[in-house]
């Protein structure tokens, strides 16, 4: 059985990008099962807000974490912060797929393996950056930042920040790192302006 999975971000009872997620959730079910999800999110958050054994959101910050399938498996709700990233390993992968966000992520896990010392890995495929393991990737040359524009998984944020002209796709190459002077990561749970950042010095092919 194929399971999916979204990861929300919720602060203080107040979640973000909802309505992306709901999307992404419900193309994925037309992927895979051949409908809509029929899991509507909205009322996930609502009955956890008023769940008396959900009592402890209404402080800091939370993963919301939606398990589904064809129907909806499991809601945890996981205190959140800030990874410390300092350092990145390039590895190399031509077969990996993760167009859609599966639960399942023992390909992923398997990779981190060959990234040494280094706090993450970029997944290098077919000769172009894609993301790290659990987050998209943007470079600053300075000037403008640029992302991946064929990563494994087209994350929530990342089409916002797309969106607002913030990030510009691009092909981006290890040689390329040489005009760059850092990488940004992001993803649900981590927002833009949370600058966790690495020095591309800190990107050890």
């Amino acid at each position: 059985m194929c399971r999916l999975l979204e990861t929300i971000r919720m602060e203080n009872l107040q979640v973000e990008n909802l309505a992306a997620h709901q999307f992404r959730m419900d193309q994925s079910c037309q992927h895979f099962f051949g409908q809509p999800s029929g899991i509507n999110l909205q009322d996930l958050v609502d009955e956890s807000i008023h769940n008396r054994n959900q009592s402890n959101l209404n402080n800091g910050i939370f993963k919301m974490r939606v398990v589904y399938s064809q129907q909806l498996e499991e809601v945890t709700f996981i205190p959140y912060k800030l990874p410390e990233i300092q350092s990145l390993k390039l590895v190399i992968d031509d077969e990996i797929n993760y167009a859609h966000k599966f639960a399942d992520r023992q390909k992923l896990e398997q990779l981190m393996l060959q990234r040494g010392s280094c706090d993450d890995m970029v997944i290098v495929k077919n000769g172009l950056f894609t993301d790290t393991s659990y987050a998209n990737l943007a470079f600053f040359d300075g000037n403008h930042w640029f992302t991946p524009d064929q990563p494994l998984l087209k994350g929530t944020r990342s089409a916002l920040l797309i969106l607002q002209k913030k990030i510009h796709p691009t092909q981006i190459r290890p040689a390329h790192l040489r005009f760059f002077k850092k990488a940004r990561l992001f993803n649900a749970m981590i927002r833009w302006e949370d600058k966790v950042d690495v020095s591309v010095d800190k990107i050890w092919g």
